[in-house]
C-alpha cells in the first residue's frame, strides 16, 4: 500500500493568526492530518475555541501561544515557547496579516506602516528566528499571500504592496534556503469567507454586496471556503510537495487569470 505523503504525523506545525479565518482552518484540518501544533493569535478566546476544534479531530490539545506579531518580544518568546516545549519545529505557516483600504490619495504613513508591519515585517522576523530550527529538521515553511500579490487592485495599495512582498520574499527565501533541504511556498487566496474584510471596516451591507459582486470576479462564479485554502496549505507542508519550492499557488477560482474585457 502507497503511503499517505500527505500525512503530517510526527511533524510539528507553528501557525500564526490561528484564532480565526485561514488560520483556524488550517490548525484544524493539521491536527486531523496528525500535526503536533502551537497555535498563536492575539485572541485568547478566539484561539481556545480553535485548540477545542482541533482536539475533537486528534484528541491532541495545541500549544497555544497569545501574542502580538509587531512585538518584538512576543515573537521571539513565541518561537523559544514552541521549540521547548514541542521539541522541534518542522512547519512554519505565516499566516496571520490585516487588510485595509486606501489610495495613494488616502493612505496616510500611519496606516501604511501599520499593514506593512503585520503583513511583512512581522513575518520576516519569525521567519528568520524559526529559520535555524527548520534548517535543524529540514522543515518548510508556507506563506500565506493574496491574488492581491499577483494582481494589481486600486484603493487596497498597502495591501497589494504587503502581499507582492510577501511573494519575492518567498521566492528569495526558497533559494537561500533550498541547500539546506528547506522549502518555502506561498498560496494565493482570493475572496475567501472570513471575518478579514470586516475587521478591515466593511459594514455588513457593503460586505454582502461584495460577495455578491464577487460571483463575476472570480471565473468559477463564487467565493472561496477556509477549508479550500487550508488543504493548499497542507498539502505544500507535506511530504506530497517534495519538489515544490518558491511557487505562489493561487487559490483563487481562477481570479488571478481573469482580464476585464
Amino acid at each position: 500500500m502507497a503511503s499517505n505523503k500527505k500525512s503530517l504525523a510526527g511533524k510539528v506545525a507553528l501557525i500564526t493568526g490561528a484564532s480565526s479565518g485561514i488560520g483556524a482552518g488550517t490548525a484544524i484540518l493539521f491536527s486531523e492530518l496528525g500535526a503536533t501544533l502551537a497555535i498563536t493569535g492575539r485572541n485568547k478566546e478566539n484561539l481556545s475555541k480553535t485548540a477545542e476544534e482541533c482536539v475533537k479531530k486528534s484528541n491532541a490539545i495545541p500549544l497555544l501561544l497569545i501574542g502580538d506579531m509587531n512585538n518584538e518580544a512576543d515573537v521571539q518568546r513565541i518561537v523559544e515557547e514552541t521549540v521547548k516545549n514541542l521539541g522541534r519545529l518542522d512547519i512554519l505557516v505565516n499566516n496571520a496579516g490585516i487588510v485595509e483600504n486606501g489610495s495613494i490619495e488616502t493612505t496616510s504613513l500611519e496606516q501604511y506602516d501599520r499593514v506593512m508591519n503585520i503583513n511583512v515585517r512581522s513575518v520576516y522576523h519569525l521567519t528568520m528566528l524559526c529559520t535555524p530550527h527548520l534548517v535543524t529538521t529540514k522543515g518548510n515553511i508556507v506563506n500565506v499571500s493574496s491574488v492581491n500579490g499577483l494582481r494589481s487592485f486600486a484603493n487596497v495599495l498597502a495591501y497589494c504592496m504587503s502581499k507582492s512582498c510577501i511573494d519575492q520574499m518567498t521566492r528569495c527565501v526558497a533559494l537561500e534556503l533550498a541547500g539546506k533541504q528547506v522549502r518555502c511556498n506561498a498560496v494565493n487566496p482570493g475572496v475567501i469567507v472570513t471575518d478579514i474584510h470586516r475587521r478591515g471596516g466593511m459594514d455588513d451591507v457593503a460586505y454582502a454586496a461584495f460577495l455578491e459582486r464577487c460571483k463575476t470576479t472570480h471565473a468559477l462564479g463564487r467565493t472561496g471556503e477556509v477549508d479550500e485554502v487550508a488543504q493548499a496549505i497542507a498539502f505544500l507542508a507535506s511530504d506530497a510537495a517534495s519538489f515544490i519550492t518558491g511557487a505562489s499557488i493561487p487559490i483563487d477560482g481562477g481570479r488571478h487569470a481573469m482580464c476585464p474585457r
